[in-house]
């Protein structure tokens, strides 16, 4: 008897873990539909550039602190 409630028991959390899912997949589906907002891609897309530059400018400050501190060392030698 215990091994069938067992089963009834996994088969009952499988069911309610595929409805879990089933709805999770229909509410990111919902907020995808709302997304296709013409501002919110230009915002995205202005904020992604700037986020490239200041990347970009964070690189050669690092190459210059670098070669700063290289410099330094050599000249310490």
């Amino acid at each position: 008897m215990h091994l069938l409630y067992y089963d009834l028991v996994l088969d009952t959390q499988r069911e309610r873990w595929s409805e879990r899912e089933d709805a999770r997949y229909a509410a990111l589906d919902a907020l995808r539909e709302g997304d296709r907002s013409p501002a919110r891609r230009w915002l995205a897309v202005a904020l992604a550039t700037v986020s490239r530059a200041s990347a970009a400018g964070v690189r050669r400050l690092d190459a210059c602190l670098a070669d700063d501190l290289v410099a330094h060392v050599a000249a310490n030698r």
